[in-house]
């Protein structure tokens, strides 16, 4: 048995041992660190040797999902979990920070903390709809006295007022409760509502499980106050484990332009994303949702289940997508933990960030989505460097000199010219992209690749964060498969094991294939490197990967930035562009 094989197993009798003791009100994998999770740290001991320099983070402390983001009266809003004592999670209320561009954020007063019977153990995740003539409202999950999941409802205080300081719980809370055999410590994260006109009904989804099948729940109202569930979910799919931070939306078959929720019309499909509690990834379908029968059906194109096709390969949960009205676009939002211990996290005073948020579209061949950084990412470049034809033997690096490699911006396109040489692919590896970047990594020579980026390197590559791709032939197709990989193995001289499960640190390698046919022997590469955030992105968004990462040496002035092949085919660097990233001017300063 494959190794990928034996940990899906063992993955699936943990799901079913979770599933069978139901686990009550505290999600599984938020580990609970009770000494620390109000150890708070002054702002002056905050470290700030691995913060980002343009991510979205408050001051201090932990933060994790995106919630409610929204655009209202010229003002973006993002909420998201946050504990305002301490390092890690718990604690947990909906911070709350407004924007007019998305790059620059004013903190404002947490818009949700627990005060009620309805939410006195917890508010967790949610969304913001946007009501025609009643304003933008709140849906969230709240745990109860005895740690039942149940959803409320938030409603501001002032209308006219465009950055919404004062949110109200109406006493009439909560508006969906687990009544009907839906399982209540498993019954989470209300997803925007769309509204139907022909029957005049909102709609809403809540994710859950039943036993180890991942379950979507529907619940529709027409005053968005009375819910009532509908005869089935409107998707579920066995071993998936709980779904989490479910997101449901329409993408245009026909223009590069977002739709709004509620759209309904010709030239558009239907996307259900949720996120796995059991494995801490998500994964999306695109397919049909039949407005009459309250049912969606995927494609069939690509898997329904852990290997379908994911937002974004590596670090990266929790994730929400909002319609922007005013540029047309969906804008997703998603989560990177950290992957070091909760002991450096409490030390160096915070934990996690929102990444840089990231349009979403369909492709052009209809079968996934393609992701980039928002337009506005790029007010904030400075100096820029380029490098053009620049031929690269196998074993060759060149270093992108004259910027500040820990805080960049670098897009290149490589040419790999012929892929004769590329390696015949195993088939047996269709479906286990990881698997075969760990057996090939970025040291291993092949025929086309690996080649691609060294990020946040030491100069003798003591270490180095390698996002490389290489190029493989599939007979069954007759085209390239070409895998992308981003490794953080090298990253650190930190070492990865511990005593105690506070002290570890977790240094994966990500990958995933591109569905690139390189006719023309090009593809393409994007990474936003922000200290310890490698973001990347292959052939213009087809395939992201996140790494985090927390360099000993190659930090601050001291990163390195190459490019490299380790390929036996010649590559050519056709071009490359890379610019110094400026910190925005506001970035959540007197966040509590």
């Amino acid at each position: 048995m494959s190794a990928s094989k034996t940990i899906s197993a063992l993955l699936l009798l943990v799901l079913i041992n979770i599933s069978t003791n139901n686990i009550n009100g505290v999600d599984a994998f938020h580990k609970i660190f009770d000494k620390l999770q109000s150890k708070s740290t002054s702002l002056e001991v905050v470290s700030h040797l691995h913060r980002t320099g343009f991510h979205f983070q408050p001051p201090r402390h932990w933060i994790n999902d995106p919630n409610g983001p929204m655009v209202y009266k010229g003002v973006y809003h993002l909420f998201y979990q946050y504990n305002p004592k301490g390092a890690v999670w718990g604690n947990i209320v909906w911070a709350h920070s407004v924007s007019k561009d998305l790059i620059n954020w004013e903190a404002l007063e947490p818009a949700i903390y627990p005060s009620k019977w309805f939410d006195i153990n917890g508010t967790w995740s949610g969304s913001a709809t946007q009501i025609p003539g009643k304003g933008p409202v709140i849906l969230y999950t709240g745990i109860t006295e005895n740690h039942t999941q149940i959803q409320n409802y938030a409603i501001p205080q002032d209308l006219s007022d465009p950055y919404l300081k004062t949110w109200i719980k109406p006493d009439d809370n909560p508006i969906v409760q687990p009544d009907h055999g839906e399982n209540g410590s498993a019954f989470r994260d209300p997803t925007t509502a769309w509204f139907n006109k022909k029957d005049g009904h909102w709609r809403i989804l809540v994710g859950s499980k039943k036993k180890s099948r991942g379950v979507a729940y529907m619940y529709k109202s027409q005053d968005f106050k009375k819910w009532t569930k509908t005869k089935r979910p409107i998707h579920s799919r066995k071993a998936t484990g709980m779904w989490e931070c479910p997101d449901f939306f329409p993408v245009s078959t026909d223009k590069k332009t977002g739709l709004d929720t509620s759209y309904e019309g010709p030239n558009m499909k239907h996307v259900l994303k949720v996120s796995l509690d059991l494995t801490r990834y998500e994964y999306y379908t695109l397919g049909k949702y039949d407005t009459e029968k309250d049912r969606y059906k995927p494609d069939g194109t690509t898997a329904d289940g852990w290997d379908g096709l994911r937002l974004d390969y590596g670090n990266f949960y929790a994730s929400k997508t909002f319609f922007d009205d005013t540029k047309n676009r969906r804008i997703l939002w998603g989560w990177a933990n950290e992957s070091d211990s909760a002991v450096e996290d409490t030390l160096k005073g915070w934990a996690g960030v929102q990444l840089i948020p990231r349009t979403v579209l369909l492709d052009s061949s209809g079968k996934q989505l393609v992701f980039w950084p928002i337009e506005e990412i790029e007010s904030l470049r400075g100096k820029n460097v380029q490098m053009n034809n620049k031929k690269m033997e196998m074993g060759q690096r060149f270093e992108v000199e004259g910027i500040t490699p820990a805080q960049v911006d670098v897009d290149v396109t490589f040419n790999v010219g012929s892929l004769e040489k590329a390696e015949a692919f195993d088939a047996s590896y269709a479906t286990k992209p990881l698997d075969l970047c760990n057996l090939k990594g970025s040291n291993v020579t092949g025929g086309v690749g690996p080649f691609g980026l060294i990020t946040l390197a030491t100069s003798d590559l003591q270490e180095y964060t390698p996002v490389f791709f290489r190029v493989f032939k599939d007979a069954t197709t007759n085209k390239p498969k070409v895998l992308m990989c981003s490794d953080a193995k090298p990253s650190t001289l930190k070492t990865d094991t511990g005593t105690d499960s506070t002290e570890k640190m977790y240094k994966p390698s990500f990958a995933g294939f591109v569905d690139v046919d390189m006719a023309d022997g090009k593809i393409s590469l994007r990474s936003l490197i922000d200290h310890s955030v490698v973001e990347s992105f292959a052939a213009k968004g087809k395939t992201v990967i996140t790494s985090r990462v927390y360099p000993t040496k190659a930090v601050g002035d001291n990163a390195h930035l190459f490019v490299f092949n380790n390929g036996s085919q010649p590559v050519t660097v056709e071009s490359l562009n890379a610019w110094n990233m400026q910190k925005p001017t506001k970035m959540n300063q007197g966040a509590k």
